[in-house]
């Protein structure tokens, strides 16, 4: 990788916050990123502990775990470290690095979120068949494909990027080395850039959207052909905490890339992208454990004997 341009740094504007909010907003965003690593890694144990919880929903979900860690680790350390300093500098190999690692993992987190819309649908919709169809072996090509996918995307984003120029101003109005504010502050033609995002993104997340979409549909004809009250509750109780966790991470990606009519970064994309690099991580322990009886139950006999 050749810098070819005579920027050895780029300065984050950061979030819209007044001067005086700072130290307020630090321990506010301190606050959500230690509740992140410590609530996700508590899932990834729970799951590691508890054999009954060895089955492909929570198999998928100890990986969504790891990659909502990570997902969060590539942005927040280094935002809290620019609003404690009061520096706003990222180096250039930095930010590149910044943009690789949050491609592969929000790629990853779409991947891994269509294979828990595929075990839900085959739960519901295949029950007699389920511990046949999602065996082992398919879970593990799942995750394996997901990764592979994720890593090829993001190196194709990144070698792409690093071979563009920027010259004059290298202002950042994000608080992270965005792809799409990067390309915006090059001097070089992008659109083979623009070609690639359009692609891959509809590769990596138009198509596990949709595929969401058609299991749930499925999903949801299932259930009005034979329409109960104990067969809706118990599938609102399976599908509840996914689609609620789906709903908070395409919610804002869909505001942000793809209903928003501005070709410049604005304070509220800045605020959306708030909400899906550090909320949902956040979230996602809480919906899966308050919404979930086998996580509850596994959660109170890890602290009743004293495991923990």
């Amino acid at each position: 990788m050749t810098n070819q341009n005579n920027v050895s740094e780029f300065i984050l504007l950061g979030l819209p916050i007044e001067p005086e909010e700072q130290g307020l907003f630090y321990a506010l965003f301190l606050a959500m990123y230690l509740t992140t690593v410590l609530g996700n890694l508590l899932i990834i144990l729970l799951i590691r502990l508890d054999s009954r919880l060895h089955t492909p929903m929570y198999f998928f979900l100890s990986h969504l775990a790891f990659t909502d860690v990570s997902f969060s680790s590539v942005i927040a350390p280094k935002m809290l470290m620019n609003m404690l300093t009061q520096s706003r500098s990222i180096p250039y190999a930095g930010c590149i690095s910044q943009v690789y690692f949050f491609i592969f993992f929000a790629d990853l987190d779409s991947f891994l979120l269509t294979s828990m819309a595929y075990d839900r649908y085959v739960a519901i919709c295949h029950p007699l068949h389920y511990t046949t169809i999602m065996s082992q072996k398919l879970c593990f090509l799942l995750v394996i494909v997901s990764w592979v996918l994720s890593c090829i995307n993001a190196l194709v984003h990144t070698l792409l990027l690093a071979h563009l120029s920027f010259y004059g101003d290298k202002t950042l109005p994000h608080f992270f080395c965005d792809l799409s504010a990067l390309l915006k502050l090059s001097s070089s033609d992008t659109t083979v850039n623009e070609l690639f995002i359009l692609i891959l993104g509809t590769v990596v997340i138009t198509v596990p959207f949709l595929c969401i979409l058609v299991s749930y549909g499925r999903i949801g004809a299932t259930i009005l052909r034979a329409p109960s009250l104990k067969g809706i509750c118990k599938a609102l109780s399976t599908c509840g905490s996914h689609l609620t966790v789906v709903s908070l991470y395409y919610g804002p990606i869909i505001g942000i890339y793809f209903v928003s009519s501005s070709n410049d970064t604005n304070d509220k994309d800045v605020i959306m992208a708030v909400l899906y690099t550090l909320l949902t991580p956040m979230l996602n322990p809480f919906i899966y454990s308050l919404r979930n009886r086998d996580m509850k139950r596994a959660l109170k006999k890890l602290f009743s004997r004293g495991n923990f």
